[in-house]
């Protein structure tokens, strides 16, 4: 009898031992545990609402699956600390190719921790866990692989804003992004990166009334951009000037796109290096912005008149042109940089269109040193597949074959102070 009572006492204490150690996993020492009541938690109808949009385009993360890209995530923690205190509902999502669409992590999820307990201290336990779970969100954004290439920030913030609709609260945009567009009104590709008319002339072209418009509605939105400038992988680096140029541009047009009640602002909190993303897939190559500052001049050469068909070798007609460009630039006054950007056609599909391009580039790079450019002025990059021909030249005059050598070209791009 008495171990039966013995049995039965135990039996009757296991939904109370299966509780405690719930709530222990809610406690301190994990602080990202217990996050699932922002999934279960309805949004409450005075909320305010966090949109975080991350660009999962190339150019900030690299072209290879296994790349480190950038790291938003301690350039955003504070705000994020200051808005889960607010009790936000937030979305998470990435946005890269097709113009518009944003691949979500999810979308209107409570972070209202003051609801989410009924003791101070699993509430407490659970605004600190959403600060952590939210920053692996916008990890797992980060990682998410685009299925096309190219990159239309003014598109992402329509879409991102859209999901304002029903908020009452105060309403946040962050973007996470170097804000490198090459789609749409504000393409970036041909810009020269420093004049203020130009800044005004792209602000105009995308205000352009009527069915071409592409300014999105941003009244009422507080807008934050993060990492304008900052690149990875092989996109070239932006300068303090031309980052500067950036900010100015993204913050004219967000308030031109949103008016009186819409602040816009730029964030100067370094971004960092992430590790490798645990994702899988080639990600598709972002069409490169050149940074044309006034100061640079790029000189396309045609894969034909160098290399034969997947050789690195260069033919005995290449020393010439080769020969021109490294005159031009070793006796350009003020000389900054030479980079030598190496391409290769989408035919090949043989699994080293990166090698290829790299050790045509380094061909090239030997003979512009061979020929009197110094050495440490010398960069050279393999950008694999071609992302397109527009920024050399209008592919609408050329034939398939013409199209398919600028595709499989050498860049020699000089810069000078």
């Amino acid at each position: 009898m008495r171990t039966s009572l013995v049995a039965r006492a135990a039996g009757s204490l296991a939904p109370v031992v299966l509780l405690a150690g719930l709530l222990a996993g809610c406690g301190t020492d994990d602080p990202k545990a217990g996050c699932d009541w922002m999934k279960d938690q309805a949004p409450a109808s005075d909320a305010g609402g966090t949109v975080i949009l991350v660009d999962g385009s190339a150019s900030v993360r690299g072209s290879a699956s296994d790349a480190g890209g950038l790291d938003y995530a301690p350039a955003i923690d504070a705000l994020l600390k200051e808005r889960v205190q607010a009790g936000d509902t937030f979305s998470v999502g990435t946005f890269a190719g097709t113009p518009g669409d944003v691949d979500w992590v999810y979308r209107n999820r409570s972070a209202d921790w003051k609801r989410s307990a009924r003791s101070s201290g699993n509430r407490e336990s659970n605004r600190d866990g959403a600060i952590g779970c939210l920053t692996d969100d916008v990890t797992t954004a980060q990682r998410a692989v685009p299925a096309n290439g190219g990159t239309d920030v003014l598109a992402a913030l329509g879409t991102g804003a859209g999901l304002f609709h029903d908020v009452e609260g105060p309403r946040r945009l962050v973007v996470l992004s170097d804000g490198l567009s090459t789609a749409g009104c504000a393409d970036l590709r041909p810009a020269v990166f420093g004049s203020e008319p130009e800044i005004e002339a792209i602000v105009s072209v995308c205000a352009t009334q009527g069915e071409f418009a592409e300014l999105p509605d941003l009244g009422g939105v507080d807008v934050t951009f993060v990492g304008l400038g900052h690149s990875a992988g092989e996109q070239p680096s932006a300068n303090q000037a031309q980052r500067a140029w950036l900010a100015r541009l993204w913050k004219t047009l967000c308030e031109r796109a949103g008016g009186t009640g819409t602040t816009c602002t730029t964030s100067d909190t370094p971004v960092g290096s992430a590790h490798a993303p645990d994702s899988t897939g080639q990600v598709p190559a972002d069409p490169v912005v050149p940074y044309r500052d006034g100061r640079s001049r790029t000189y396309p050469l045609p894969g034909a008149a160098l290399f034969d068909t997947d050789s690195a070798r260069l033919r005995p007609a290449a020393t010439a042109p080769l020969t021109g460009i490294a005159v031009r630039a070793r006796t350009t006054p003020g000389l900054d940089r030479v980079e030598v950007d190496g391409y290769v056609d989408p035919r090949g599909g043989s699994g080293n269109d990166r090698s290829l391009s790299q050790s045509r580039a380094d061909a090239v790079a030997e003979v512009l040193v061979a020929h009197g450019v110094p050495e440490s002025h010398v960069s050279a990059y393999g950008r694999g597949v071609s992302p397109g021909c527009s920024a050399v030249r209008s592919t609408e005059d050329m034939s398939a074959k013409e199209r398919l050598q600028c595709d499989r070209r050498v860049d020699v791009r000089v810069f000078w102070k």
